[in-house]
C-alpha cells in the first residue's frame, strides 16, 4: 500500500496538567513536528577533496501547525487563547488514525507561538494554531 488516508487524525491538549487530554474540536489540518537538526561545519584544509565536512549538531524538535473551524463559543477553542497567554509549557498529542490498530500518538511538550484568526465574507472563520516544541517529540504506538 502506498499510503494511508489521515482522516480522522486527532489534535489533543492536556487541560489539567495530569495526563487528561482533550480533543480540540473542528481541526481541518494538523502538520507536524517538523524536526530539524543543525550541521557544524568541520571542513579544513586537509578535507578530502575539497569537499566541505559536517558533523551533527543540537536537535529542535519542531512545530505543530494546526487550522481550525473557528467557533468562538468552542470550549476547546478558547482554552488555546489561555494556553498562549500561560507562562508554563503545556502537553499536548497528536494521535494519528486514532481507533485503529496502526494508531500512534506524538506527545509533546510546547508553548504556543501564534494564533491567527481570518473572519472571510464568502468562506468559514478559520483559526491557525502554532505550537513550539521544547524537548523532544515522541512517537509512539498506541494502537
Amino acid at each position: 500500500m502506498a499510503g494511508k488516508d489521515a482522516f480522522g487524525t486527532q489534535f489533543k491538549r492536556d487541560s489539567t496538567g495530569s495526563g487528561s487530554f482533550g480533543v480540540i474540536a473542528n481541526v481541518s489540518d494538523i502538520s507536524g513536528p517538523s524536526r530539524s537538526r543543525e550541521a557544524i561545519e568541520v571542513t579544513a584544509h586537509d578535507s578530502p577533496n575539497r569537499y566541505r565536512e559536517f558533523i551533527k549538531g543540537v536537535k529542535d524538535g519542531g512545530e505543530v501547525e494546526i487550522t481550525i473551524n473557528y467557533d468562538p463559543t468552542a470550549t476547546s477553542h478558547t482554552a488555546l487563547d489561555g494556553d498562549f497567554e500561560e507562562d508554563d509549557l503545556r502537553d499536548y498529542q497528536v494521535v494519528i488514525l486514532p481507533g485503529t490498530d496502526d494508531e500512534h500518538t506524538w506527545d509533546f511538550s510546547a508553548l504556543i507561538t501564534s494564533i491567527s484568526d481570518e473572519y472571510p465574507t464568502e468562506d468559514k472563520m478559520e483559526r491557525s494554531v502554532t505550537f513550539k516544541i521544547s524537548g523532544k517529540p515522541e512517537l509512539t504506538a498506541t494502537g
